[in-house]
């Protein structure tokens, strides 16, 4: 049985929303809250994160995708998704799966639900080919990219030692190596202050036991490795949704450079860049990213 933590808030065509590394589903309440009268909202904790059980056998993208994908077809038929880095890399995932499967999308939005809050709810699919996989509408990703290391053909990337740096701080001191991945992730943005506390606050409220920081290690150590090897490239031709991608000028995590190029690369991709944000804009830049999100998913 796969059993991912969501919780679901407002009123409109459903909004799937993934989040990174080490984080959980608290990162996204002012989105929410700025935007809960538009869509009804799907905020998924990802495997080992958060509220969500660490199944080691499922551990690989593909797994940890079809985790969400289970968990979301119990909720809405089809949906629009947005994705921020590592969530962006499962985003990928996911609608890679739909653009080559034989299953067709469904060609109406999914019918409004009640706006009666059902926080706090977790959602669990009963196996896994217990119901269709929901179909994607549109695709939104955040400081994603399809290959987070460097290559000789792609320069758009970090260095492996970085990751390198981080799976040995897991090891040796695990709190502050994830408390200086969130410093990293704000670093140089405007708001960056504020939008750092929001983030530590998401990371310590939000645990399996309220007490603890909110993800398994051997996700964190495992979702390293994922973001070390993954190179999803020879996917993107195939993915022909429409898609935003959002970057921030500053971002230290993911190279500004690298979700342009992911943005070339997709058929219908379009790139923007929000202007003295990092990593997290839709805590630093909320007004802006607010407004991007929702005129391009609510455009006819």
């Amino acid at each position: 049985m796969s059993r991912l933590y969501a919780e679901v808030r407002g009123n409109g065509p459903a909004l799937v929303l993934l989040h990174g590394w080490g984080l959980n589903l608290r990162v996204w309440d002012g989105l929410i809250a700025a935007l809960d009268d538009r869509f009804q909202f799907i905020a998924v904790d990802l495997p080992g994160h958060g509220r969500s059980g660490w199944l080691p056998e499922r551990s690989s993208l593909e797994e940890q995708a079809a985790q969400v994908r289970e968990t979301v077809a119990g909720i809405t038929a089809e949906y629009f998704l947005l994705g921020w880095s590592l969530g962006g890399q499962i985003a990928l995932q996911l609608a890679a799966r739909q653009a080559t499967s034989s299953r067709p999308a469904a060609s109406q939005a999914a019918a409004p639900q009640p706006t009666t809050p059902r926080a706090a709810t977790p959602h669990a699919a009963a196996g896994r080919h217990a119901a269709p996989a929901a179909a994607i509408r549109r695709l939104v990703l955040i400081a994603a990219t399809p290959r987070l290391t460097t290559a000789p053909d792609w320069p758009h990337g970090s260095p492996p030692e970085r990751l390198a740096a981080q799976a040995e701080g897991l090891r040796t001191d695990y709190r502050r190596t994830v408390s200086d991945f969130l410093e990293l992730q704000v670093r140089a943005s405007s708001g960056g202050a504020e939008a750092l506390a929001q983030l530590r606050a998401a990371l310590f409220a939000h645990g399996a036991d309220e007490a603890a920081v909110s993800a398994h290690p051997a996700a964190l150590a495992r979702g390293l490795e994922l973001l070390r090897d993954t190179d999803l490239r020879p996917l993107l031709a195939g993915i022909t949704l429409p898609t935003l991608v959002i970057a921030g000028q500053y971002d230290r995590v993911t190279m500004p450079a690298a979700s342009q190029a992911l943005a070339d690369a997709l058929p219908n991709g379009r790139y923007v860049e929000i202007h003295r944000a990092a990593h997290a804009p839709f805590l630093s830049h909320l007004p802006e990213l607010g407004a991007l999100v929702s005129d391009f998913l609510l455009r006819p």
